[in-house]
């Protein structure tokens, strides 16, 4: 999508510090971070929300899946606890039309979240 903000990075059209990347999903530091720890999944494929999560490859989101307790362990916060996150439409707090998700940690994380 030519507009879209995480697809200008997923094409390196916008540099980012990335965390992990592979042939489907790009893992990278959110700009603006909520914990010591902070990174963003994406997959590279543009899919606006979770309400359209039919449209994603399923191999894509298990590879989500799947690398998110190993970026965790890399980066210290697999023992001891981590947050995942996604938002979805306005009301959920999603402010990029790309299906995303947060992963927080390196701090306790209170509940509710906001």
């Amino acid at each position: 999508m030519e507009n879209c903000l995480f697809c200008k990075i997923a094409s390196g059209e916008i540099q980012t510090k990335k965390e992990y990347e592979s042939e489907n999903i790009l893992v990278f530091h959110d700009i603006t971070p909520q914990a010591p720890f902070h990174v963003l999944f994406i997959p590279k494929v543009h899919i606006s929300s979770m309400n359209q999560i039919g449209e994603l490859d399923p191999k894509i989101l298990s590879e989500i899946f799947q690398t998110i307790p190993k970026i965790a362990e890399q980066n210290g916060i697999l023992e001891k606890g981590y947050r995942l996150v996604n938002n979805c439409g306005n009301f959920g707090g999603q402010t990029v039309n790309h299906i995303h998700f947060h992963l927080l940690g390196g701090r306790h994380l209170k509940w509710p979240p906001g």
